[in-house]
């Protein structure tokens, strides 16, 4: 079973200062006006109580709406896994030169918890199992951002990781999410489960061959930034597993139907 791994004490500080000077980038998520937003940044100092991070810039920049004391998640590729803990803002600073954003002063984490990179591998549903997917967005209706009705679509899960998942949604329901827009997810992944609901923004849109339906690549969002999105994210890697198992398994007799003689 894939877990989530504790780091505390000492090893943190060794973990981001090896992060620091090997100059690997991360990724801030931070909630803004009720809505998830993602942040590039990269490590840059390491002090007695606090992380210094750099936003960086895009060829899009985007304005990083984030104050003092905000929570943020925090997500960082390393080695053999995925370091990922949350923290607060301690300061803000402004940025040195143009290809900057400013610097994010965030307070040092008391513990960082590592995802193996196995969990990141996409697993398919098993054939035997139909789960339905509820996709929800919201979106302004006019200048002085009163909110539409939300639009619910209802799709199947293809695959899923740690890091996303694919769904596909019948064309008949007309989606018309793009690339980059943030929607809420919401499905059972093993009969008579508790459901499964988080954050996700679509990173990709592309209809099926035969044009009936669209699949959605769809990447997690804020999970790392609380002790609940934690728990979410430890029951989805759990789900990735007991998919890998279930789809073994059938292989395995399948082979051996194949082979058996007559």
């Amino acid at each position: 079973m894939n877990e989530l791994i504790m780091v505390h004490g000492a090893e943190p500080r060794k973990t981001l200062q090896n992060i620091i000077d090997e100059k690997m980038p991360a990724i801030m998520t931070y909630l803004s006006k009720g809505k998830w937003h993602v942040a590039k940044v990269m490590p840059t100092n390491l002090g007695a109580n606090r992380l210094t991070v750099e936003v960086i810039m895009g060829e899009k920049p985007q304005p990083i709406n984030i104050e003092v004391e905000q929570p943020v998640g925090m997500s960082i590729k390393y080695g053999y896994g995925k370091f990922i803990f949350d923290t607060s803002v301690i300061n803000l600073e402004p940025a040195k030169d143009a290809a900057s954003g400013g610097a994010v002063v965030l307070a040092l984490p008391e513990r960082v918890e590592i995802i193996q990179r196995r969990s990141y591998f996409r697993v398919s549903v098993p054939k035997s199992l139909k789960v339905n997917v509820m996709m929800w967005h919201r979106c302004c209706t006019d200048g002085n951002r009163r909110m539409s009705p939300e639009r619910y679509w209802q799709g199947k899960l293809i695959d899923i990781s740690a890091g996303g998942l694919q769904m596909a949604v019948d064309v008949s329901q007309e989606p018309d999410l793009r690339q980059r827009q943030f929607v809420g997810l919401r499905f059972t992944p093993m009969p008579y489960e508790t459901p499964l609901m988080f954050s996700a923004q679509v990173r990709s849109v592309l209809p099926t061959p035969d044009g009936k339906t669209v699949c959605f690549g769809l990447q997690m969002v804020g999970l790392e930034a609380s002790a609940e999105g934690r728990a979410v994210l430890q029951r989805i890697c759990s789900v990735a597993e007991q998919y890998y198992q279930v789809n073994q398994s059938s292989a395995k007799q399948q082979d051996f139907q194949t082979t058996s003689p007559i």
